[in-house]
């Protein structure tokens, strides 16, 4: 009985030393550890997938070094050569560089390649995704997962057609601290859901800008891509891309993939009903023309509302401001109490919400405590991952619905079984659900 007691007591000491770092539940974090206590999985060397990257910036980068815990990164692509150079002194392990390529479809003929990671800016996401799709590689998708809705739903067609896994990289959904915010909140825990609160952080709002030479390592065409073909601006490419709806939606599909994502999880609903929305700051003529401020209000089926919120205002209980003066985070506000949660921590209008355990037959959300790592077990077991095409899909177009009510100024009614616009200013409001792609970057780019 004695290696059992040290075993127990070790597991215990564990714990409390997570709850204690994490402000988690103690009873939570035994309940995880418990169901994560398997044996550490020993991966041969032939059982590492050949991994590449495509779309060498910070994220896509990140994300490689991230997967290399799990396969060999073999191939770098990127249209920038100076991005690709550094990823791959990065990515280099043991004097094995990876090839370096321009054009990701020539990643997609090699047969070493079994994974993707998808790095790319958001209006090159659907092609490479579904790239991968046709050529039967596994993908690990950074969010948000399309830039239009229609594209969401070829994506999904094409992944469930190819059997591939698809990963989307919003990876709350593998942080115990958001998984626990959903569970307690489907089972009741703060009583019947009434409200949730997104806060975002606000999106840059600067211009008018200047064209510039295109840098002699940047393939400026390529890209631009499906996007329409502009002269070259320093501010349209790389990090600052998501402020302009060519290529992305703002902070609403930045880090609004994110925390959307957990509110649909939690609200557990497939979309919204109903969506308004205000802006609140113009964007500056000749500057980026997403919206820097504004406001997005949805409205469920059973009454639930979910607002989204861009503010400064440091009067609003229970949401922490970070070093910008933002808030980021979410708040779900029931009939019996609240809980605020964000990746720094979790808290509710009572400490006693959090700190009694749920029953034995309460609602169970999926466990994930390590996304990438989910990732490879999905494509080992062929499972479908924890945020897989269809789950990225619907976030995604949780995002592109409060875009569209913001750049139409309407407020809509949306069928999510038709995943079209229905109502006064359908018309408008779908001309947004797709968008024309520009030749050659169109759907036949990937064959």
């Amino acid at each position: 009985m004695k290696p059992f007691h040290v075993s127990r007591r070790t597991f215990l000491q564990r714990c409390a030393t997570v709850a204690a770092m994490s402000g988690l539940p103690l009873w939570y974090v035994e309940r995880s550890l418990a169901a994560a206590a398997e044996p550490a999985k020993k991966v041969a060397a032939n059982d590492r997938p050949g991994i590449a990257l495509i779309g060498a910036g910070g994220q896509g980068t990140r994300d490689a070094q991230n997967a290399a815990g799990w396969g060999e990164v073999v191939a770098v692509c990127d249209v920038d050569e100076k991005r690709a150079a550094a990823a791959v002194e990065k990515l280099t392990v043991d004097g094995r560089a990876p090839k370096v390529y321009r054009d990701f479809r020539r990643v997609l003929e090699r047969d070493d390649v079994h994974v993707l990671v998808n790095g790319t800016p958001d209006h090159w996401h659907t092609l490479v995704n579904l790239g991968a799709a046709r050529a039967k590689k596994d993908v690990y998708a950074e969010k948000p997962l399309t830039l239009t809705i229609d594209e969401g739903r070829r994506l999904v067609s094409a992944v469930k057609q190819s059997g591939i896994v698809l990963q989307t990289g919003t990876q709350q959904r593998s942080s115990p601290r958001f998984r626990l915010a959903c569970e307690l909140v489907r089972n009741q825990r703060i009583g019947k859901l009434q409200r949730a609160k997104v806060w975002l952080p606000a999106g840059l709002r600067e211009g008018p800008f200047k064209t510039a030479a295109v840098p002699q390592e940047l393939d400026w065409d390529f890209w631009q891509g499906p996007a329409r073909k502009v002269d070259y601006v320093p501010e349209r490419c790389h990090r600052t891309f998501r402020f302009w709806y060519d290529y992305s939606g703002g902070t609403m599909t930045d880090w609004g993939a994110h925390h959307n994502d957990i509110a649909y999880w939690a609200i557990g609903i497939l979309a919204p009903r109903e969506v308004a929305s205000r802006v609140l700051t113009e964007p500056v003529p000749g500057g980026y023309d997403t919206f820097a401020e504004y406001e997005v209000n949805y409205t469920y089926a059973n009454g639930v509302k979910l607002d989204i919120l861009t503010t400064k205002d440091d009067s609003i209980y229970g949401a922490k401001v970070n070093a910008d003066g933002q808030r980021n985070g979410i708040r779900f506000e029931g009939t019996e109490g609240w809980i605020w949660v964000n990746r720094d921590g979790i808290s509710a209008s009572d400490p006693a919400l959090l700190k009694a355990p749920l029953p034995e037959n309460a609602v169970r959300l999926t466990t994930s405590n390590n996304h990438m790592e989910n990732f490879f077990d999905c494509v080992k077991s062929r499972q479908a991952p924890i945020c897989d095409v269809e789950t990225g899909h619907r976030s995604a177009t949780m995002c592109h619905l409060g875009a569209i009510s913001m750049r139409t100024r309407r407020a809509l009614t949306w069928d999510a079984a038709q995943e079209r616009f229905v109502g006064e200013s359908a018309r408008e409001a779908n001309a947004h659900v797709a968008r024309e792609l520009r030749a050659p970057y169109d759907y036949s780019f990937v064959g």
